[in-house]
């Protein structure tokens, strides 16, 4: 907390290294909690943080031809590491904050029984099932993985919808565009979600961990203010706040 503190008291004495705002991209499943995070550093800082939620691969391919953020969370801690490995990312920036876990969640309103797991996907009465975007989305690395951990794939291969990111899958069931969906445990835990639906956590033996990482960018004009923020993660308030949200934090972090 010092350090933070003295990192920001010499920005206040360098007038053209205070920035109007940091420009952080950030994986989908940190839509409901980063905003957290964020309104606390604003708050002790004064530095204003603007968040662009998206998936990972996109945000990757962005970077990539040169979007201008100063910070990129990803869900998959292979993008960061790959830009650092293409001279993208400051060397030595790469944090690994969390891993994160899916669920199967449905309305409150609907008949299915979550608790009996990924069993219930191939039940007729179930039509449409969500989940992000192979493409573009880490989290269904892990949702394929459970489904083909119980050899279900097949089953209900045709029944899959796909959202371009996990909070746009999470969306197609909350609207009713599809019965049941494999989300990450963030969104269902936020307050709002507890209290429409239900759910069910998929076992983590079923797919591979979620290992998702945060990296300053080389292009970024304001490093030293990225590296505050990044260090404002490992606070123990911060910790905490993303225990709350089903993140697990690696242990020494």
């Amino acid at each position: 907390m010092k350090a933070i503190h003295v990192v920001l008291a010499l920005l206040l004495l360098v007038g053209s290294a205070w920035p109007e705002e940091l420009l952080v991209a950030a994986a989908a499943d940190l839509n409901q909690v980063l905003p957290v995070v964020a309104e606390r550093f604003q708050r002790d800082s004064n530095i204003q943080v603007k968040l662009s939620f998206g998936s990972s691969g996109n945000f990757f391919a962005q970077i990539q031809n040169g979007a201008p953020f100063d910070v990129f969370f990803s869900a998959d801690v292979d993008f960061p590491k790959r830009l650092e490995a293409a001279g993208l990312a400051e060397t030595g920036s790469l944090y690994e904050y969390a891993v994160g876990k899916i669920v199967l969640w449905v309305p409150n309103d609907s008949h299915l029984n979550v608790n009996q797991g990924v069993s219930i996907l191939v039940e007729p009465n179930v039509r449409k099932i969500a989940i992000a975007n192979p493409v573009h989305a880490p989290y269904v690395k892990a949702a394929m993985a459970s489904l083909q951990h119980d050899h279900l794939y097949e089953q209900v291969k045709d029944k899959l919808v796909l959202g371009d990111n996990i909070s746009q899958t999470f969306e197609l069931v909350q609207t009713g565009n599809a019965d049941v969906g494999i989300v990450a445990l963030s969104l269902a835990m936020a307050p709002k979600a507890k209290d429409t639906g239900r759910f069910f956590v998929i076992p983590t033996t079923l797919y591979p961990p979620i290992r998702q990482g945060v990296i300053v960018l080389r292009s970024s004009e304001h490093k030293d203010v990225a590296n505050a923020f990044i260090a404002y993660l490992k606070r123990p308030e911060t910790i905490t706040l993303l225990k709350q949200y089903g993140f697990q934090v690696p242990e020494g972090k």
